[in-house]
Protein backbone atom coordinates (compact mmCIF):
# COMPACT_ATOMS: atom_id res chain seq x y z
CA UNK A 1 0.00 0.00 0.00
CA UNK A 2 1.51 3.13 -0.82
CA UNK A 3 2.36 5.35 1.70
CA UNK A 4 1.18 9.71 1.65
CA UNK A 5 3.44 12.73 2.13
CA UNK A 6 2.65 16.43 1.73
CA UNK A 7 5.26 18.60 0.52
CA UNK A 8 5.53 22.21 0.61
CA UNK A 9 6.63 24.62 -2.26
CA UNK A 10 6.48 22.18 -4.47
CA UNK A 11 6.96 23.99 -7.86
CA UNK A 12 10.04 24.42 -7.98
CA UNK A 13 13.90 23.77 -6.46
CA UNK A 14 14.07 21.18 -3.49
CA UNK A 15 10.10 21.01 -3.09
CA UNK A 16 10.12 19.71 -6.68
CA UNK A 17 13.00 17.22 -6.56
CA UNK A 18 12.19 15.72 -3.27
CA UNK A 19 8.30 15.24 -4.76
CA UNK A 20 9.77 13.64 -7.61
CA UNK A 21 11.86 11.59 -5.37
CA UNK A 22 8.66 10.91 -3.19
CA UNK A 23 7.24 9.85 -6.38
CA UNK A 24 10.09 7.35 -7.27
CA UNK A 25 10.21 5.68 -3.56
CA UNK A 26 5.64 5.26 -4.50
CA UNK A 27 4.42 7.90 -2.33
CA UNK A 28 1.49 9.25 -3.23
CA UNK A 29 2.02 13.33 -2.82
CA UNK A 30 -0.13 16.09 -1.97
CA UNK A 31 1.75 19.14 -3.35
CA UNK A 32 1.67 22.74 -2.35
CA UNK A 33 2.69 25.87 -3.97
CA UNK A 34 1.18 29.14 -4.92
CA UNK A 35 1.79 28.24 -8.40
CA UNK A 36 -1.06 26.67 -10.01
CA UNK A 37 0.00 26.66 -13.38
CA UNK A 38 3.20 25.03 -11.77
CA UNK A 39 1.73 22.43 -9.34
CA UNK A 40 -0.97 20.96 -12.30
CA UNK A 41 2.25 20.46 -14.44
CA UNK A 42 4.05 18.45 -11.37
CA UNK A 43 0.65 17.06 -10.76
CA UNK A 44 0.35 15.30 -14.08
CA UNK A 45 4.55 14.79 -14.64
CA UNK A 46 4.03 12.37 -11.21
CA UNK A 47 0.88 10.58 -12.12
CA UNK A 48 1.67 9.66 -15.57
CA UNK A 49 5.78 8.56 -14.82
CA UNK A 50 5.29 7.29 -11.83
CA UNK A 51 1.77 6.16 -11.30
CA UNK A 52 1.11 7.53 -7.82
CA UNK A 53 -1.91 9.56 -7.15
CA UNK A 54 -1.05 13.49 -6.67
CA UNK A 55 -3.56 15.82 -4.87
CA UNK A 56 -2.67 19.86 -5.47
CA UNK A 57 -3.59 22.50 -3.28
CA UNK A 58 -2.82 26.29 -4.03
CA UNK A 59 -2.34 28.06 -1.28
CA UNK A 60 0.01 30.31 0.67
CA UNK A 61 1.35 28.92 3.39
CA UNK A 62 1.64 32.30 4.89
CA UNK A 63 -2.49 32.62 5.53
CA UNK A 64 -3.45 30.97 8.90
CA UNK A 65 -6.99 31.07 7.85
CA UNK A 66 -6.67 29.24 4.34
CA UNK A 67 -4.32 26.42 5.99
CA UNK A 68 -6.33 25.51 8.19
CA UNK A 69 -9.79 25.98 5.93
CA UNK A 70 -7.75 23.77 3.15
CA UNK A 71 -5.75 21.06 5.38
CA UNK A 72 -9.57 20.69 7.42
CA UNK A 73 -11.29 19.69 3.68
CA UNK A 74 -8.54 17.25 3.01
CA UNK A 75 -10.57 13.66 1.92
CA UNK A 76 -10.49 11.21 4.35
CA UNK A 77 -8.10 9.22 2.14
CA UNK A 78 -5.62 11.76 2.52
CA UNK A 79 -5.47 12.20 5.83
CA UNK A 80 -3.08 9.25 6.74
CA UNK A 81 0.33 11.66 5.67
CA UNK A 82 3.35 9.42 6.52
CA UNK A 83 6.02 12.49 5.84
CA UNK A 84 5.58 15.85 5.85
CA UNK A 85 8.85 18.38 4.32
CA UNK A 86 8.40 21.60 5.25
CA UNK A 87 10.25 23.10 2.29
CA UNK A 88 8.33 26.45 1.51
CA UNK A 89 10.49 28.78 2.46
CA UNK A 90 12.95 31.59 0.75
CA UNK A 91 15.20 34.73 1.46
CA UNK A 92 14.38 38.57 0.51
CA UNK A 93 17.21 41.04 0.38
CA UNK A 94 20.84 41.29 1.49
CA UNK A 95 21.19 44.32 3.50
CA UNK A 96 22.57 45.63 6.32
CA UNK A 97 20.07 45.33 9.00
CA UNK A 98 19.40 49.16 9.53
CA UNK A 99 18.77 49.48 5.78
CA UNK A 100 16.92 47.21 4.93
CA UNK A 101 12.84 46.79 4.09
CA UNK A 102 10.90 45.98 6.64
CA UNK A 103 8.66 43.99 4.03
CA UNK A 104 11.45 41.47 3.26
CA UNK A 105 11.40 41.32 7.09
CA UNK A 106 7.70 40.39 6.96
CA UNK A 107 7.51 37.89 4.01
CA UNK A 108 11.07 35.37 5.41
CA UNK A 109 9.12 35.90 8.99
CA UNK A 110 5.84 34.91 7.36
CA UNK A 111 7.17 32.13 5.36
CA UNK A 112 9.55 30.55 7.29
CA UNK A 113 8.85 30.71 10.85
CA UNK A 114 4.55 30.90 10.73
CA UNK A 115 4.02 29.03 7.77
CA UNK A 116 5.76 26.53 8.79
CA UNK A 117 4.07 26.23 12.05
CA UNK A 118 0.77 26.46 9.84
CA UNK A 119 1.32 23.74 8.25
CA UNK A 120 2.81 21.56 11.02
CA UNK A 121 -0.32 22.53 13.71
CA UNK A 122 -2.49 21.12 11.39
CA UNK A 123 -0.84 17.99 10.36
CA UNK A 124 0.47 16.63 13.58
CA UNK A 125 -2.15 15.70 15.03
CA UNK A 126 -3.20 13.20 12.47
CA UNK A 127 -0.26 11.47 13.04
CA UNK A 128 -0.80 12.40 16.63
CA UNK A 129 -3.32 10.07 15.77
CA UNK A 130 -1.80 7.53 14.35
CA UNK A 131 1.25 7.28 16.00
CA UNK A 132 3.07 7.54 12.88
CA UNK A 133 4.92 9.94 10.88
CA UNK A 134 8.01 12.07 9.81
CA UNK A 135 8.89 15.62 9.86
CA UNK A 136 11.30 16.81 7.89
CA UNK A 137 11.88 20.65 8.08
CA UNK A 138 14.24 22.26 5.13
CA UNK A 139 16.18 24.57 7.30
CA UNK A 140 19.67 25.78 6.28
CA UNK A 141 23.46 26.72 6.91
CA UNK A 142 21.92 29.92 7.91
CA UNK A 143 20.30 28.35 10.41
CA UNK A 144 23.55 27.49 12.35
CA UNK A 145 25.77 30.36 11.43
CA UNK A 146 25.17 34.22 10.76
CA UNK A 147 26.97 36.24 7.95
CA UNK A 148 27.02 39.74 6.69
CA UNK A 149 23.78 41.01 5.64
CA UNK A 150 22.04 37.86 6.50
CA UNK A 151 20.40 39.01 9.34
CA UNK A 152 16.71 38.27 9.77
CA UNK A 153 16.95 35.79 7.21
CA UNK A 154 19.37 33.93 9.82
CA UNK A 155 17.07 34.67 12.30
CA UNK A 156 14.44 32.92 10.83
CA UNK A 157 16.50 29.56 10.12
CA UNK A 158 17.40 29.82 13.06
CA UNK A 159 14.29 29.29 14.67
CA UNK A 160 13.50 26.57 11.80
CA UNK A 161 16.41 24.69 14.07
CA UNK A 162 14.78 25.68 17.59
CA UNK A 163 11.50 24.64 15.95
CA UNK A 164 12.91 20.95 15.32
CA UNK A 165 14.39 20.55 18.18
CA UNK A 166 11.31 21.83 19.88
CA UNK A 167 9.00 19.28 17.37
CA UNK A 168 11.50 16.15 18.21
CA UNK A 169 11.15 16.60 21.93
CA UNK A 170 7.37 17.20 22.15
CA UNK A 171 6.69 14.31 19.13
CA UNK A 172 8.86 11.75 21.06
CA UNK A 173 6.10 9.83 22.80
CA UNK A 174 4.12 9.34 20.08
CA UNK A 175 6.99 7.77 17.58
CA UNK A 176 7.25 10.55 15.41
CA UNK A 177 10.21 11.01 13.73
CA UNK A 178 11.67 14.55 13.16
CA UNK A 179 14.49 15.60 11.24
CA UNK A 180 16.35 19.05 9.69
CA UNK A 181 18.13 19.44 6.71
CA UNK A 182 20.53 22.20 6.34
CA UNK A 183 21.96 23.07 2.83
CA UNK A 184 24.73 25.61 2.46
CA UNK A 185 24.31 27.28 -1.39
CA UNK A 186 21.56 25.44 -3.46
CA UNK A 187 21.54 26.83 -7.06
CA UNK A 188 17.38 26.91 -7.44
CA UNK A 189 15.52 30.27 -7.65
CA UNK A 190 16.78 31.09 -4.19
CA UNK A 191 18.92 33.76 -5.18
CA UNK A 192 16.62 35.24 -7.74
CA UNK A 193 13.80 35.58 -5.06
CA UNK A 194 16.38 37.25 -2.68
CA UNK A 195 17.81 39.51 -5.19
CA UNK A 196 13.70 40.82 -6.05
CA UNK A 197 14.17 38.79 -10.16
CA UNK A 198 17.68 39.77 -10.89
CA UNK A 199 18.75 37.31 -12.34
CA UNK A 200 22.65 38.82 -13.14
CA UNK A 201 22.87 38.96 -9.34
CA UNK A 202 21.41 35.70 -8.67
CA UNK A 203 23.94 34.26 -11.49
CA UNK A 204 26.58 35.97 -9.60
CA UNK A 205 26.31 33.95 -6.60
CA UNK A 206 27.22 30.63 -8.15
CA UNK A 207 29.84 31.82 -10.44
CA UNK A 208 33.24 30.34 -10.24
CA UNK A 209 32.04 27.25 -7.99
CA UNK A 210 29.88 24.13 -7.99
CA UNK A 211 26.73 24.90 -6.07
CA UNK A 212 24.57 22.35 -4.09
CA UNK A 213 21.42 21.09 -6.54
CA UNK A 214 18.21 20.79 -5.55
CA UNK A 215 18.83 16.36 -6.48
CA UNK A 216 21.08 16.46 -3.78
CA UNK A 217 18.79 17.68 -1.14
CA UNK A 218 16.36 15.28 -2.05
CA UNK A 219 18.87 12.34 -1.90
CA UNK A 220 19.75 13.61 1.59
CA UNK A 221 16.19 13.63 2.10
CA UNK A 222 15.82 10.23 0.72
CA UNK A 223 18.73 8.84 3.40
CA UNK A 224 16.76 10.12 6.50
CA UNK A 225 13.12 8.86 5.47
CA UNK A 226 14.61 5.45 4.52
CA UNK A 227 16.30 4.21 7.82
CA UNK A 228 14.53 1.88 10.13
CA UNK A 229 12.04 2.46 12.18
CA UNK A 230 14.48 2.75 15.07
CA UNK A 231 16.66 5.18 13.82
CA UNK A 232 16.01 8.80 13.31
CA UNK A 233 18.60 10.99 11.75
CA UNK A 234 18.16 14.67 13.86
CA UNK A 235 20.11 16.68 11.64
CA UNK A 236 21.93 16.83 8.13
CA UNK A 237 24.64 19.94 7.54
CA UNK A 238 25.08 19.29 3.73
CA UNK A 239 27.46 21.53 1.79
CA UNK A 240 29.09 22.10 -1.82
CA UNK A 241 32.87 20.83 -1.46
CA UNK A 242 33.81 24.54 -2.63
CA UNK A 243 31.54 26.07 0.69
CA UNK A 244 33.41 25.49 3.98
CA UNK A 245 30.46 27.54 6.01
CA UNK A 246 28.45 30.44 5.47
CA UNK A 247 31.03 32.67 4.35
CA UNK A 248 33.80 31.01 2.75
CA UNK A 249 33.90 29.35 -0.65
CA UNK A 250 36.70 28.85 -3.01
CA UNK A 251 35.51 30.20 -6.86
CA UNK A 252 38.06 29.91 -9.93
Amino acid sequence: MNKIALVTGATSGIGKATAIMLAKNNYHLIITGRRKDRLDELALTLQNQFNVQTLSLNFDVRNREEVQNIIAQLPENWKNIDILVNNAGLASGLNLIHEADVDDWEKMIDTNIKGLLYISRQIMPLMVNRSKGHIINISSIAGKETYLKGNVYCATKHSVEALTKAMRIDMLPFGIKVTSISPGMVETEFSEVRFHGDKQKAADVYKGLTPLFAQDIADAIEFAITRPSHVNINDILIMPTAQANSSNTHRV
